[in-house]
């Protein structure tokens, strides 16, 4: 199956460039549009590379397609002569190969042509012997889960004025510290007024904050951005991030 974006009017190419450009310029409503609106593009590219239908939320190379739909976003360049969804699917299809190589690192050499006749996925892993073949997919599952919730919190922090490259700068270096950070954050979510505060203000109640933990002003200010981004975290749908969390150094 060949996908059809060839065939697109002047104007929704026109159009797709504007939200692109704006995607790239730090839009986050015309970055979350580009990923609504292009799913099926991006889910059907992924799919003729499997050969078997993908459904996002379910499927491991759905996550990878989106994410790799979204580095397309950003790697984009149009003076390079070609169209954005042409580049897109290039994109796709290689994220999708690397995805079929890391699948069989581990396992009995395994030619990646394999991946590309008939032969259904159970063929295929009946020429891994099957404990190893269960490891490799579990550990690829969990690593692509992983990334899934990174892009999802990359997208949430944005609403904050916070990026997740930051992250690395930003977060404390000693482990005391940190700790201190997170037991901040616990306190900010066990009070529904002061969560109500940060997902309404997109800020941190300092002055309130300042009164029920033994942290100073100071360094509440300081940490603000690592704070707020362990509180989002120890809310939302991120399995991975909190058991990173919550693991013992």
């Amino acid at each position: 199956m060949t996908t059809t974006h060839a065939f697109r009017s002047s104007d929704e190419r026109s159009q797709l460039a504007e939200l692109v450009a704006r995607a790239q310029a730090g839009s986050t409503a015309a970055r979350e549009k580009l990923l609504q609106d292009y799913r099926p593009f991006y889910l059907r590219v992924a799919s003729n590379c499997c050969r078997k239908y993908l459904v996002l939320g379910r499927d491991d190379e759905a996550s990878i397609a989106m994410i790799a739909f979204n580095e397309a976003i950003d790697s984009f360049d149009r003076s390079g002569g070609a169209s954005f969804l042409s580049f897109a699917e290039i994109v796709v299809k290689r994220r999708m190969v690397d995805y079929f190589r890391r699948q069989s690192k581990r396992a009995e050499e395994i030619p990646l042509s394999t991946f590309e006749t008939d032969e259904n996925e159970e063929g295929v892993l009946q020429k891994i012997e099957s404990k190893e073949a269960h490891t490799v997919l579990q550990i690829q599952e969990e690593t692509e889960q992983r990334r899934e919730e990174i892009f999802r919190l990359d997208q949430l922090l944005s609403h904050y004025g916070i990026r997740f490259s930051e992250l690395v700068k930003i977060s404390p270096r000693h482990q005391d510290a940190r700790d201190r950070a997170l037991q901040v954050a616990k306190a900010l979510i066990s009070d529904p007024e002061l969560l109500g505060y940060l997902t309404r203000k997109k800020s941190l109640p300092l002055k309130e904050l300042e009164a029920r933990v033994k942290v100073s002003r100071k360094t509440l200010e300081r940490q603000r951005k690592y704070i707020i981004t362990l509180a989002l975290i120890l809310i939302g749908d991120f399995y991975h991030l909190q058991e990173y969390l919550n693991r013992p150094e």
